[in-house]
């Protein structure tokens, strides 16, 4: 008799909170960690068709830290469906701005780009500060190792 391969089911895997502080953090080194932990690739039951991923809260957002000369030279661009109404800001600029916004992108890129991308990425909650109001849901605290300038 053959063995079966185990496929997980919805409701059958439990869901853990981790808490990631960014401050000192490279973004894509963040994000990559960030996203395995969403999509559950670090769990030995992991599914493809199976949202199996954590929650992560990130704290700190606003203290993660760019290589090289991405603070002025990398652009983020958006459009208003006009004609003409391409926007445009630098790193530095939009981290300033809106530091939440720029881990969801940098998150939002490395998951699927389908139904179970969109129900992960609403398990990714990014704070400004140090502070969140998830604590009744008890996270664990994540050290996510990486080179820090």
């Amino acid at each position: 008799m053959h063995q079966r391969t185990f496929m997980a089911k919805d409701g059958e895997l439990d869901k853990k909170w981790y808490v990631v502080d960014a401050e000192g953090q490279t973004l894509g080194r963040l994000a990559t960690k960030v996203a395995t932990l969403l999509r559950g690739k670090h769990k030995p039951a992991y599914t493809p068709h199976v949202d199996s991923g954590d929650y992560v809260i990130v704290v700190n957002a606003e203290k993660v830290q760019l290589t090289g000369k991405k603070l002025t030279d990398k652009i983020y661009y958006r459009h208003s469906q006009y004609p003409g109404g391409l926007k445009s800001i630098t790193a530095g600029d939009f981290i300033a701005k809106n530091p939440r916004k720029v881990i969801e992108l940098a998150v939002w890129g490395m998951l699927p780009k389908n139904h179970i991308g969109r129900k992960q990425i609403r398990k990714l909650k990014v704070y400004a500060g140090p502070d969140h109001p998830h604590e009744a849901q008890k996270p664990i605290a994540l050290n996510v190792e990486g080179r820090s300038q």
